[in-house]
């Protein structure tokens, strides 16, 4: 799950990292007023909040230098989307606004905890080249990227943090309020189950004052049962609507760009799926595990998410049956689909316990159904016939 800037660093303010006072907003008459009451003197930053990166680059961000250009750029984002190279071409509808003082930047850092899942430990991240795109910096740049490793059973010690601020060229006046900092997050990190707590850039001020200057941090959605505060954060407007419905019915979504819808019981599987599908000149429509113990009404809702999306022109069921038996998981489907109407083709693939008796079911029944044997023949037979599909 992923949350808004102005939510990261209230988690960061409670955490004692560092932050810029600032206020959210939903209009550019509440910004101008929200630059006001912040009682700082000039420049305010106008910030964009949605989920995604290079807000920046976007038009997303701007340096206001004067309470007229805080409400002139505040309606200039909200005007349209915003498009960066995370929302793709449609961009994303700007709701809130990040209203904060500015402040003299002496130097960027970036700084970030993040899993390991090699050597299952979190990983601490610094680099001198801070503001920029940490992918970038690692494939251009990897001697600028300085990481230390939190050994799980031992935890953070401080001189980890030391080892980074070398790194990083910090004056030793820094040293103790880095480290402070750096403890601070990794405390946030593991006490909120994140997958990623990121500060770009983390800055050093003219004044010698470390601080946030942005926070991005991103949680483990199998964990948000232990933080019912951390789920109430959930803003459902920057998600797609396919992506919500799927997570009500404890289905795993993810829409793409493809024409062949596919419902899977299992990642693995499911990715093999697609894989197999666009080795045969195919594109998948989307990414959907039913999991292993899908209900009727779980099916019923994959098949209306996946044939709510425009661009299917055809459907690929590759069902499993271990857990639920295959003549189950086949009177499932014509079940579902008594309440799902069809108007693409619909191939389906069944394997495993009482996998002649599911075939049996499909056959006999009054749905069209193109049935096939392996995963070759389903992927050729889901490709041919979304040809001719919707």
């Amino acid at each position: 799950m992923n949350i808004h800037e102005y939510q990261a660093k209230s988690l960061f303010k409670q955490y004692g990292i560092p932050t810029l006072q600032g206020k959210v907003v939903t209009s550019a008459d509440q910004a101008q007023d929200a630059a006001k009451d912040l009682g700082t003197n000039a420049p305010w930053v106008v910030k964009a909040q949605i989920h995604a990166g290079g807000r920046g680059k976007g038009g997303g961000v701007k340096l206001a230098k004067t309470l007229d250009e805080v409400k002139t750029y505040a309606a200039q984002i909200m005007s349209k989307p915003l498009v960066t190279h995370q929302t793709g071409p449609q961009g994303k509808e700007v709701h809130k606004l990040l209203i904060e003082e500015g402040c003299k930047i002496q130097k960027e850092f970036y700084l970030a905890c993040v899993l390991d899942r090699a050597t299952a430990s979190v990983v601490i991240m610094a680099s001198t080249e801070g503001g920029m795109e940490i992918e970038k910096v690692a494939e251009e740049t990897p001697e600028k990227i300085f990481k230390v490793h939190v050994d799980p059973a031992v935890g953070f010690v401080p001189y980890q943090a030391r080892t980074l601020a070398f790194g990083l060229g910090l004056d030793a006046s820094l040293h103790k309020p880095f480290t402070q900092l750096v403890k601070n997050l990794i405390q946030l990190f593991v006490e909120k189950d994140c997958s990623l707590a990121e500060i770009n850039p983390l800055v050093l001020t003219q004044d010698q004052k470390i601080i946030a200057l942005d926070g991005k941090i991103n949680f483990d959605g199998n964990a948000l049962y232990r933080h019912p505060d951390i789920k109430e954060l959930r803003d459902l407007s920057e998600e797609d609507e396919r992506d919500v419905e799927a997570s009500k019915w404890g289905l795993n979504y993810v829409g793409l760009d493809g024409n062949i819808g596919c419902m899977v019981n299992g990642a693995g599987l499911a990715m093999a799926t697609m894989d197999i599908i666009k080795a045969h000149g195919g594109e998948p429509a989307n990414f959907l595990d039913v999991g292993g113990g899908a209900s009727q009404e779980m099916v019923s809702q994959a098949f209306k998410l996946i044939l709510s999306d425009p661009n299917v022109k055809g459907v690929l069921v590759n069902i499993f049956g271990g857990i639920v038996k295959c003549d189950v998981l086949a009177q499932g489907i014509l079940d579902a689909l008594k309440n799902v109407e069809l108007t693409v083709p619909l191939v389906v693939r069944l394997e495993g316990t009482n996998v002649e008796q599911g075939r049996k079911i499909l056959e006999e029944s009054d749905v069209k159904v193109i049935s096939a044997i392996g995963m070759k023949e389903a992927a050729e037979k889901a490709v041919a016939s979304a040809k001719g599909g919707r």
